[in-house]
């Protein structure tokens, strides 16, 4: 049986000390009067925790609509942490890094995972370049790519790092290949209570599999009729979740992500996803770019490129592994992207703005 959401684990340590319901309590009052703004963010969401209600109020990201609020049951919020611990195989005294902002529903897991599962958990600052102790040994952590990348000299001392929140780039998955850490892509969404599938990222025995996402212990997944994936996990919400990301089932537990409903390109009748186009180009454009499309008297839809950049100049070069229906009929310059507080790009917006100048 799941312990209850109010329950804090005996082995739970904080920065090297264990509080009990009680003390925990004290610790997030500390940090919302007199914290860093990232222990008040913690502080906050501790004291949400800690209330009599059974649910939390959490911030959506924003990346495919307008950022909203919903309601997360604790107790799901729970059964998120053991299905991850279950996973990994993570156990009471195991260590864990903090390095993720608290505003968002990957923060609050590791919080939660290391209350739950009864984790030593280290906070520090969530900086694109997170500093952590570099003799100290942990077993789990979770970053943005970002971070990653930019810890990478860094990362041999943890044994396992989740990686989400954006796309990880083929020049990052390259370099994960020298690491000894473990390191898996992490699928999910707020309304799943973070991630319920992962894919490991280096050491995969099969190399068939790189692609394919694995999901967690009690996650059942199908397709609707669009092609996209709905997910039942009863544990985690009380009706399936019917989501805008196109899937290729492999299996009753793997699926193959392909993109998202939302931005598919019908381009003379070829059905193009700009993620997997995205994915060619990313070691040959050093600027962020996306591919996305416009109205076409012919094709119906034309592949265009978009690149936040000042320059003027992109060689052709760059499309040399595109078929003729990938390779863009138009790219178009931008300074700034328009992205979401949590820094995800909004691309109808940005193409938008591009299209109005």
């Amino acid at each position: 049986m799941a312990p209850h959401y109010n329950k804090v684990h005996l082995r739970f340590k904080l920065n090297g000390i264990h509080y009990s319901y009680e003390d925990l309590m004290e610790v997030a009052y500390s940090f919302v009067k007199e914290g860093l703004s990232y222990e008040q963010g913690i502080g906050n969401f501790l004291l949400d925790w800690l209330d009599d209600n059974d649910a939390i109020q959490v911030n959506t990201s924003g990346s495919t609509g307008q950022p909203k609020r919903i309601r997360i049951k604790k107790q799901a919020m729970v059964h998120s942490a053991i299905a991850t611990g279950d996973f990994f195989k993570l156990k009471p005294g195991d260590r864990a890094l903090h390095c993720l902002p608290p505003h968002y529903i990957a923060g609050k897991m590791m919080l939660i995972r290391a209350i739950i599962l009864g984790l030593e958990i280290d906070l520090v600052e969530p900086t694109s370049q997170p500093v952590f102790s570099k003799r100290k040994h942990y077993d789990f952590a979770a970053m943005v790519p970002m971070q990653l990348q930019n810890s990478l000299k860094h990362c041999g001392n943890i044994k396992t790092i989740i990686v989400g929140g954006a796309p990880v780039s083929n020049g990052l998955k390259q370099d994960l290949q020298e690491l000894n850490t473990a390191v898996y892509e992490t699928y999910g969404m707020t309304e799943t209570v973070t991630h319920i599938a992962l894919k490991q990222l280096n050491k995969t025995i099969d190399q068939n599999a790189d692609s394919l996402f694995q999901t967690l212990p009690n996650v059942g997944i199908s397709q609707d009729n669009r092609g996209c994936l709905v997910i039942e996990a009863s544990q985690l919400s009380d009706k399936p979740i019917v989501t805008n990301d196109m899937v290729k089932l492999h299996s009753e537990t793997e699926f193959e992500w392909l993109g998202r409903y939302d931005n598919v390109i019908n381009s003379g009748g070829i059905k193009l996803f700009p993620e997997q186009i995205e994915s060619k180009l990313q070691n040959k454009i050093a600027d962020r770019f996306f591919i996305s499309s416009v109205p076409d008297e012919t094709l119906g839809e034309k592949v265009v490129l978009v690149v936040e950049t000042d320059s003027k100049a992109l060689d052709k070069a760059v499309f040399s592994e595109l078929t003729a229906y990938e390779t863009p009929k138009h790219v178009y310059l931008c300074s700034q992207f328009v992205e979401t507080e949590s820094g995800k790009i909004q691309r109808q917006k940005t193409l938008e703005a591009v299209l109005e100048d």
